[in-house]
């Protein structure tokens, strides 16, 4: 796992920021100023603190070893997942974009990603 394919796909969610309010070494990633998304980028293998549904979040701790309660974090709704080389690519992209729509869910509609409408896309 490459930290420059990691932020590509953090960043590709609509609307999703990166800063380091906490310092250089936890990339902190959001939407709408609501964080989905926090990288240990000095860490090897990388972390990732991810927002999670809190039966889910569970669910995903006993079953992968990869999954641990949120670092620094509440540990209801958030988990670390250490990116190891045998972890799925298609499972921390999925758990990614889960944390992405649980925070833009929480988000005041006028503030939500808007969707290209179909106009924007025949242009």
């Amino acid at each position: 796992m490459s930290l420059a394919s990691l932020r590509e796909f953090l960043l590709s969610q609509p609307g999703a920021t990166e800063d380091t309010p906490f310092g250089p070494e936890i990339l902190v990633y959001r939407i709408a100023g609501k964080m989905f998304a926090l990288v240990d980028w000095q860490a090897e293998p990388l972390t990732i603190n991810l927002k999670c549904e809190p039966e889910l979040a569970l669910l995903l701790r006993e079953i992968h070893p990869q999954v641990k309660p949120g670092w620094h974090m509440n540990k209801q709704h958030w988990n670390t997942v250490t990116l190891s080389e045998n972890l799925d690519a298609e499972l921390w992209q999925g758990w990614i974009e889960h944390s992405y729509q649980r925070v833009v869910a929480g988000l005041p509609k006028a503030k939500r990603p808007q969707a290209p409408t179909l106009s924007a896309k025949a242009g």
